[in-house]
């Protein structure tokens, strides 16, 4: 690899701000970049806080993060979503792998969405919300120059589960007339330490915040549960997966990733499994790179080269 795209990758992610990783592909052959990044001293162009919807008289916003020189054909796009347990951080921990899907061509849009707090906000407003983030991009397509076909998303932690879903399901709520004939449904997704069964937690610690999460009790409504996970909506007609998990995650398991996986490769599903001997968090610059190099290939690989 050139050492000018290491040191990109290094600048963007170490200092960006994606503090997860991977190292090795279980199966498969690492994938190949064929997309080639602009300069690290190119500019890219940035807007933030762009209003995507107004929800019970709050706004929600999202970041957009485009090549500072937009090509003559509709780019690729990705959305993508922030961890935190539902509950907290926000779009700005996508900054460096935005800047970095820029650079790449691709037209990055880091979202908010309505955080969980006892008494408001629980599930499925976070799903309601990013679906609704994927539909605005497509009814705005034309003023992103954005290819409303071949959009992907990536997530991490909890950004994961909602990624995840983006693929998995159709609309929720179609309520909203402006975005009605759009889809929610993306082309390909990146799955960083994500939950994939959230009814795994029913008989432990976790239970009694994801009841109050989800609004409902397993043992009275455990199809709420099943809805809120992955592994639950896996078809046939699911989009191509790129899944990352720590071999020491202590928050999320890697049997939930191992699940996922084989969900997936069950239903013929293209999906590749990275393996990495980290945490939750990926904290080496070694690590940081290659969640890079993997995201960049697969993202070119379905969203790019295979149109």
């Amino acid at each position: 690899m050139p050492d000018r795209l290491l040191s990109l990758i290094t600048v963007l992610l170490i200092a960006g701000s994606v503090p997860i990783v991977a190292t090795k592909m279980d199966g498969v052959a690492t994938q190949q970049t064929s997309a080639t990044p602009a300069s690290a001293n190119e500019m890219v162009a940035v807007q933030e806080n762009v209003v995507y919807a107004t929800v019970s008289g709050s706004e929600l916003h999202l970041d957009v993060y485009e090549p500072a020189r937009r090509p003559e054909a509709l780019s690729p796009a990705v959305v993508l979503i922030h961890g935190g347990g539902w509950t907290n951080l926000d779009k700005s921990t996508m900054r460096g792998m935005g800047q970095l899907l820029a650079r790449y061509g691709f037209v990055g849009f880091s979202v908010n969405y309505r955080l969980f707090k006892e008494g408001g906000n629980s599930w499925p407003a976070q799903l309601d919300d990013v679906q609704r983030a994927v539909r605005w991009i497509r009814a705005n397509s034309t003023k992103y120059s954005v290819d409303p076909q071949r959009i992907g998303a990536f997530g991490h932690s909890a950004g994961a589960q909602l990624a995840a879903l983006l693929g998995l399901q159709d609309t929720r709520d179609n309520s909203d007339p402006a975005l009605a004939k759009y889809s929610s449904k993306v082309q390909a997704v990146v799955d960083v330490s994500g939950p994939a069964d959230l009814t795994s937690e029913r008989d432990f610690e976790g239970a009694k915040f994801l009841t109050s999460f989800l609004g409902a009790d397993y043992a009275k409504n455990p199809e709420v549960w099943q809805a809120a996970s992955p592994v639950y909506c896996v078809s046939k007609n699911a989009p191509p997966f790129l899944i990352v998990h720590g071999t020491q995650d202590q928050d999320v398991p890697i049997s939930q990733a191992q699940e996922l996986y084989e969900k997936l490769q069950a239903e013929g599903v293209p999906v590749f499994f990275v393996k990495v001997e980290d945490g939750h968090t990926f904290q080496t610059p070694d690590a940081r790179r290659e969640l890079a190099i993997e995201t960049i290939g697969f993202f070119n690989r379905y969203l790019v080269v295979a149109r």
